[in-house]
């Protein structure tokens, strides 16, 4: 297993840990169960470890990409929209650890620190959508905006021929 096999492995985590993260807390702060809560927040330690090896990963990987001919452009896109994503996953996951130390202590803000992380969990799923689609444009070409179908030939050729 190389470098950009293992950040393919792991890059996946911190995105879909977010989101089930995210419905987890949800489900605790509705039904004020810290059990729930601490659940949600230790997926989200998972998350931001995982992201932080992704980091790691993502720079090897990038060399051995590069090397293959793929655009500098598209990889320096997802490098950047993933360091911006991480900014965020760090955060979360350093809240969560607040939180499950607040819930351990049963501390009375250990409920404001659950919306905090609510917020932080939230702008974490709008930026990760850009991060992993930039990372899927890389390898897959049929996903990038100036994609050509062309799964059909004689489809596409009846439809020109219509146009004309």
């Amino acid at each position: 297993m190389n470098d950009a096999h293992l950040h393919m492995v792991v890059n996946h985590f911190p995105i879909i840990g977010l989101f089930f993260g995210l419905t987890i807390l949800l489900y605790g702060i509705i039904k004020k169960n810290p059990l729930v809560l601490n659940i949600a927040y230790v997926i989200f330690v998972f998350s931001m470890i995982m992201g932080k090896i992704s980091m790691m990963t993502g720079d090897k990987a990038e060399d051995i990409v590069e090397n293959s001919g793929i655009s500098h452009d598209l990889i320096h896109e997802h490098e950047e929209l993933a360091e911006g994503f991480m900014k965020v996953i760090y955060l979360l996951g350093l809240a969560s650890i607040l939180g499950l130390v607040a819930n351990k202590r049963r501390h009375p803000k250990a409920l404001l620190v659950s919306y905090l992380v609510l917020v932080l969990g939230i702008v974490g799923i709008v930026l990760a959508s850009p991060v992993g689609n930039s990372g899927g444009e890389i390898r897959h070409t049929e996903i990038r905006k100036d994609a050509i179908n062309t799964s059909n030939p004689i489809e596409n050729n009846q439809s020109e021929k219509e146009e004309d």
